[in-house]
Parts: structure tokens; sequence; C-alpha cells
């Protein structure tokens, strides 16, 4: 039976690079995923973009002296230059900077206010006298009032965590550019929403979901509400780059919507843009008015809260609304996350990742070194999925070298170089297999199941695992049955091994395409078969009220399946090439010479 799948990922802030961390935490198990359950032949709709508003997208933008726009779109475009390269199929991959998003983003707060869910607030926020504005909390820092960090944020302190209270700042100071005036607090009047008539529903939500989510995610989100309960949050802002509160008066106050609010909204607006520049208007309701479809939310472990408590509640508090009043129909509820399998932090080198220390391996300059499949792997292999994890570059080069290569990468090049020399560039026709031939077969055949399981439940690292075994498992029937000397003397009982282990790698290039797709689509060519493995990824612009945005897309191919080789005798092959690279460990310190 084929099913609905969304595929949520985390949007990116267009404020800094992409590194390693950002991809294994969100986005590579996000594609990884959605290649699978595209192999399983279920309707997949991938989705994310650029959060193009908020702090740190407009304090990138006073820091290099550019308007916000046009640094912006220099980081979404250079995003999607990384997803083409790495192999990130969205299906759409957009921005929030676009007039579908604020349309959505206002229908979602309009409809939370119609059903009673918003309040207006007000209290003192940080003024600069210079600047006369209020400023944001980025935008101030001063000394925590709990553990005495000097450079802390105004809402929280990024060395103990803790979210603050503005108002106890100690020595507060501006950190825009040319203001050296001394803030003050000032009243200010904001939007509320007011979770605490949501949490009962959210708990039991996220009780209901508890079976399949994982631990870490329960923890910071259903125990977090038992223990501190859901309270109102703040969904305006003093800011003017960002979407208009559509409230009579409150834009010409310099207001807008908080980025936090309607960054996540982006997963309801992504899929309404798909629809639409697909030509297919109504399309995205199959994932969002279905009460079957699935949604997975691919984050980091920093964005859970908002993820499986915030998002959801806001979903619960639209109710029926959104359609009412963005369609102007009789409304059904939205669809709730199925899943947030968030991952924890990966670390370089033993110590936190730091753009502003240079202490990152940023993703296109990786690229420009080494194949998009030999980072894939290492960063599935070394996924954070429970517990932080680090890339260190002596670990990569053994895994690349010793797994990668010597695994997996040699055992097709030497299987099918042999029998591309031995029986002239075709399968070998091996007539009725050995009871060895159907063992090795039938494990590799199971090994979809088991294989599948792993990526089913979204354990993305232990399925590689699997894989890995599989690949083992094939090199130790060649060790045991050694046709490159029993081709010199029994070339029928060597044809029947070349022929099993063909049939086992065709099948483990599937097993391993979701996570290898670049190197299973050259395999793929090599035993010569005509429809591509995967589908093909392009841009396109976009062009609205506010400007015109690209987007990357992807086309699906049809009649992709998750089912073991279906190789003839005598089938045509095609040259064999080496699929991986092995590396110099001279490259290990020479990669550690560049961090810092």
């Amino acid at each position: 039976m084929t099913e609905t799948i969304l595929v949520a990922v985390a949007w990116p802030y267009a404020n800094a690079e992409i590194h390693v961390g950002n991809l294994t935490g969100s986005h590579l198990p996000g594609d990884i995923f959605a290649r699978y359950q595209r192999l399983r032949g279920n309707r997949v709709l991938m989705i994310t973009g650029t959060d193009a508003h908020g702090t740190p997208v407009t304090m990138s933008a006073d820091a290099l002296g550019k308007p916000v726009e046009e640094v912006y779109k220099s980081y979404h475009e250079g995003f999607i230059d990384l997803f083409q390269q790495i192999g990130i199929t969205y299906d759409l991959y957009t921005t929030t900077h676009s007039d579908n998003h604020f349309k959505v983003s206002q229908a979602v707060f309009l409809a939370l206010q119609k059903n009673g869910f918003l309040f207006t607030k007000t209290e003192p926020q940080w003024y600069s006298p210079g600047l006369k504005r209020f400023l944001p909390d980025r935008y101030i820092e001063g000394t925590c009032y709990i553990c005495g960090y000097e450079g802390a944020r105004s809402d929280q302190c990024d060395n103990c965590g803790n979210v603050l209270d503005p108002a106890k700042l100690i020595n507060p100071r501006s950190k825009v550019q040319g203001d050296d005036s001394t803030p003050e607090l000032r009243d200010t009047e904001h939007f509320y929403i007011d979770l605490s008539k949501l949490e009962p529903n959210v708990k039991e939500f996220l009780k209901e979901r508890a079976p399949h989510m994982r631990d870490t995610v329960l923890g910071e989100s259903l125990r977090k509400i038992e223990s501190e309960g859901l309270k109102p949050r703040p969904i305006t802002r003093d800011l003017d780059w960002g979407i208009p509160v559509p409230v009579e008066g409150w834009s010409a106050a310099g207001k807008c919507l908080y980025v936090w609010f309607e960054a996540v909204i982006g997963y309801l607006s992504a899929p309404i843009e798909w629809a639409q520049v697909s030509g297919q208007e109504e399309a995205w309701r199959e994932w969002w008015t279905n009460p079957q479809a699935r949604q997975y939310h691919f984050i980091g472990k920093d964005n859970i809260f908002f993820h499986a408590s915030l998002w959801p509640a806001e979903l619960m508090g639209v109710g029926e609304g959104f359609l009412e009043i963005f369609k102007g129909e009789s409304g059904v509820p939205l669809t709730l996350p199925y899943d947030v399998p968030a991952n924890q932090f990966m670390n370089l080198e033993g110590k936190k990742i730091s753009g502003s220390r240079n202490w990152a391996v940023w993703g296109r300059d990786a690229l420009a070194r080494y194949d998009a499949d030999a980072i894939r792997y290492y960063l599935t292999a070394n996924m954070p999925e429970n517990k932080d994890s680090d890339w260190d570059w002596a670990e990569f080069v053994a895994r690349n070298n010793n797994e990668l290569v010597a695994t997996w990468g040699n055992l097709a090049n030497r299987v099918l170089s042999f029998c591309y020399k031995h029986w002239e560039g075709h399968a070998p026709d091996a007539g009725e297999l050995r009871e060895a031939d159907k063992e090795l077969l039938a494990t590799i055949e199971n090994g979809f199941n088991v294989v599948g399981a792993e990526l089913e439940a979204v354990r993305l690292r232990s399925a590689l695992g699997e894989a890995l075994k599989l690949a083992t498992t094939v090199n130790q029937y060649l060790d045991a049955n050694a046709p490159w000397s029993a081709v010199k003397t029994d070339k029928e009982s060597a044809a029947k091994t070349i022929f099993a282990a063909l049939k086992a790698i065709d099948s483990l290039k599937v097993i391993f395409a979701p996570f290898l797709p670049f190197s299973s689509q050259r395999l793929h060519e090599f035993f010569d078969y005509e429809s591509p493995l995967f589908g093909e990824q392009y841009t396109e612009d976009v062009t609205d009220s506010l400007g015109t945005h690209k987007v990357l897309r992807y086309q699906p191919v049809e009649g992709l399946q998750w089912k073991p080789s279906e190789l003839q005798p005598n089938q045509k092959l095609n040259q064999p090439s080496p699929l991986f690279k092995k590396l110099d460990e001279s490259v290990i310190e020479e990669e550690r010479a560049r961090l810092g």
C-alpha cells in the first residue's frame, strides 16, 4: 500500500555557510530517508528552504555592511549549490521571503487569533536612544546574572544554557556597530500565543507519539512540559525585516512576526508553493489534510522543543481555521507531525564547531577536495543520532579507506572487472546455482528487510552498518570460493560464483543507494541499466510581489523499487572503474592545518 510521507527538514539561517554538523544534523538524514521511501514506491514530498528573517540574518548584513536582502540571497543560492553537489533531493527548496510564505504565515496568525489563542501584552524591552529603535535580543549582550558569562545575549546565555530575563542582564550593551549609547528598557506591546491553553493537547499528542519517538526528543519535550509547563510566548517583535503583522497599525509601528513562530510555518507554506509551481494547485492537501499522511521533522537537538511541542501547539490552535481564512472554505484540521527524529550535535576534532573561529568543515569547501559519497558515508557512519559525535580527520581517512573503499568499493570493482575480462563484457550463464550460492543470495535478499527496518525506524547509522555487513558477507563468500583461481581449472564453477556475486552486488547497489547515490548510479550504469536509480535536481526562478527567488526542485523517476536484483544470464555489462578513491594519510594534517 502506497504511503504519503512529508520529509520536513530544518530551515537553515541565511547568516553563515553550511558545515558538516548542519548536514548530518538534518539535511542528510532527511535525504537518506526520502530516497529510501521513494525506492519503496511511497509518495514523498521533501521540503525546506532558507530562513531569511530574524536577527541572525540582519546582524550578518550589518557586519558585512550590505542590504539584508542581498546577503540573504547570496547565502540562499550558496545553499542550493551545496545541496545539488552533495545530492540532497528536495522536491522544493525555497525561502521564507516569498509572497506565498507571507500569506500562509499571516493566515495561521489570524486563525490563532480567531480561535482565541492570542493576546497582547506590554513588557519592557531594550531600546537604543542613539538609534531611536528597539533592539531585538541578539543585538544586546551583557553579563549573565546566573553564571557570570560576559557575552550573554539578553534572552539566553550560551554558556550556561539558561533562558534569561532581559531586565536582569548585567551591564547591557548594544552590538550594533557605531551605537555607543547605553541601552535602556522601554515598554513595547506584542502579541503572545497562549500555550498554556494548549498544554493538555500537546501532552496527549506527545504521549501518543512516544512509542516511536527518540528518548532524547521526549526528554526535551514531554518531560520538560510536565516539569515546567507551557507558558505564553511572544510571536511578534520590533524589527522591520520580516513578515508584517496582519493587524491594522502594527506594521506601521515597525513590528513583524517573530521568526521562531513563522519559520516553522514553512513546513506548510513550502508544500503549498510546491503545488503551485508544479501546476497542481491543491496537491499539498495530500500531506496536510490527510490524517493518514506521516510527517517527519529532521532537525538538530537545539530545535527539539520548537518542533515537538510549540509547532504542534500552533497547529492545534489553528484547528480548522487555516483553510477557512486561507481558502475561504469549510476547514478541516491540519495533519500533526508523526515523528521528530532529531539528531544531536557533531563536534570537530574534540571541540564544538564554531564558524567565528573557523573551527568547521564547510560543506562546499570539503566538496572541492572530496567526493560527495565519501562525505555522505562518513557523516552517516558517524551520525549523532542519540549522542554527540565528532568529526575526526584521521577517522574520516580510515573509514574511507578501510570501509568504503576496501569493503564495498573493491568488492564491486574486482568482481565486475574480473567478469568483464573473462566473460567478454557479459554476466556469465551459470546454469543451476549451488546451495552456497543460493544461501548468499537469500542472505542479501533478507538484507532488504533488515536494512529497510532500520531505515523505516530512522536508525540510519545502524542501517548503513547492516549494509556494510552484507558487503562483508559477499567478500567472505568470494574468499571461500576463490573464482580468481577456479577460472583457470573449472570455469563453470567460477561462473556460478561470479554470477551469484554479481547479483549480490546489484542488490547491494540498491541497498546502498539512499546513502551513496552517486556511486550507486555509476554502478547501475556498469550493469547497463537504462533507467536511472534516481531523478534529477534542477533550479527554477519564482517571481512574486517580493521579487524573484531561486528554488531547487527534484523530478522523481517512476518505477524505482526496493527489491533484490533481477540480473539475467548473459546480461551486457559496461567497462567498470573504481567507485571510490583511496585517500593518502597526508591529508589528515593538511586538513587540520586549515582549522582555526
